[in-house]
């Protein structure tokens, strides 16, 4: 039995029990469980990732809903431990869910919730900016003035790349795709080739009117192509941004063999999910090509990389910090507290969960509905007609 974890308590006599297993941003979140009847308790245990055994001792014996991480293992001992305790909702403080078995959760009733829509421009400009720091080398360069070696300009000083009128690539062009692809075409006039099983009619529509007002101006327009496969992309562009879902075909989707398909100094930038990427067949690839740099968000076997990686000076490297900017983190947390008290509640399930705008206005309450529940259908639970 796992030793009590502490916590947090928010309006004690509250009727309804709903825990986080972490502090998560603002106070909106907390302030909108409280109004609507709810003891809210927080774990502020000193421990980045929480384990089975503690989640079970914070749920106990009677617990409504939970608020959970991406990091934590959802599956059937929670799931059943929740139900035990008469809880019928959970949700991540995520868009993904990969860490929850959704299955368990229908077996035992349990609504899962994930926050989508939030956080779409936050890791397009996340991405954004990690080509921009390995085309540039900026993070080479910092440790380089920091470590006092810097004693006069030189022609070769950290020559890196120039972006515009390049090409980049994007695999994956849903929300967050387009939104990077937009981001690269407007703002380095980059021409844009893409891989997508659904044709981005919207993204094309953008390129193609941004390359007529170019031309308007007398500059060169931008293009656009929608490659014929993953393939095409990775032998054309010279930045390559990945945005796919991580399923049983895009595990290791980014192999040896497709790292050799690329250009020698080509730009690679991961801030959908780690395993998408062979981290041990980059790491190979970053050792041999020397002007082949990547940026990554995300890691095979995080909270780790693999051996070597770390060693990589064209690599450039952050700690899963794609959503991290103020209003997406107090955004996510809001999503994620009224997808568990909309099933508590009653609520129906909000029709579009990409359309959030509603109930992140700090002006106006929530509509009356769970903003994103992934297993609705399965539930059979009702769809609002708000």
């Amino acid at each position: 039995m796992a030793k009590p974890v502490s916590i947090e308590v928010w309006n004690p006599n509250g009727k309804y029990r709903v825990v986080s297993t972490k502090p998560m941003p603002g106070t909106r979140w907390i302030n909108l469980l409280i109004e609507q009847d709810c003891r809210v308790e927080i774990c502020t245990q000193k421990k980045t990732i929480l384990s089975v055994e503690d989640i079970v001792a914070l749920i106990g014996d009677k617990c409504d809903g939970v608020i959970g991480q991406l990091t934590e293992d959802w599956g059937e001992t929670l799931f059943q431990a929740l139900s035990r305790a008469g809880g019928r909702a959970f949700s991540n403080m995520a868009v993904g869910y990969n860490n929850v078995d959704v299955n368990a959760a229908n077996k035992y009733g349990v609504a899962v919730g994930n926050t989508p829509g939030v956080l779409t421009e936050t890791t397009a400009e996340l991405a954004a900016s990690l080509s921009l720091a390995a085309a540039r080398r900026i993070v080479e360069a910092d440790e380089f003035m920091r470590a006092g070696l810097y004693d006069g300009w030189l022609p070769n000083l950290f020559v890196g790349n120039l972006l515009k009128g390049q090409t980049v690539g994007v695999i994956g062009a849903g929300r967050i795709g387009s939104a990077y692809a937009r981001m690269m075409v407007e703002g380095f006039k980059m021409n844009l080739i893409y891989y997508d099983l659904y044709q981005s009619t919207r993204l094309e529509k953008f390129v193609t009117a941004y390359g007529a007002f170019l031309k308007a101006n007398g500059e060169q327009p931008v293009t656009w192509k929608r490659a014929a496969s993953m393939d095409e992309v990775l032998q054309e562009a010279d930045v390559i941004s990945l945005h796919p879902i991580l399923d049983k075909t895009t595990y290791h989707l980014v192999n040896k063999e497709r790292l050799a398909k690329m250009k020698k100094e080509a730009i690679l930038i991961n801030c959908s999910r780690g395993p998408v990427v062979d981290e041990v067949a980059l790491v190979e690839h970053l050792k041999q090509n020397p002007m082949f740099r990547v940026g990554l968000d995300v890691f095979e076997d995080e909270p780790y990389m693999k051996p070597g990686l770390a060693d990589m000076k064209n690599a450039v490297v952050v700690p899963h910090i794609a959503s991290a900017s103020k209003w997406t983190r107090e955004g996510m947390a809001t999503l994620a507290a009224l997808n568990v008290l909309g099933k508590i509640k009653g609520y129906p399930v909000w029709d579009d969960p990409n359309r959030v705008e509603p109930f992140l206005n700090e002006n106006a309450r929530p509509p009356a509905a769970s903003p994103s529940i992934v297993n609705a259908k399965a539930l059979s639970l009702p769809v609002s007609k708000l």
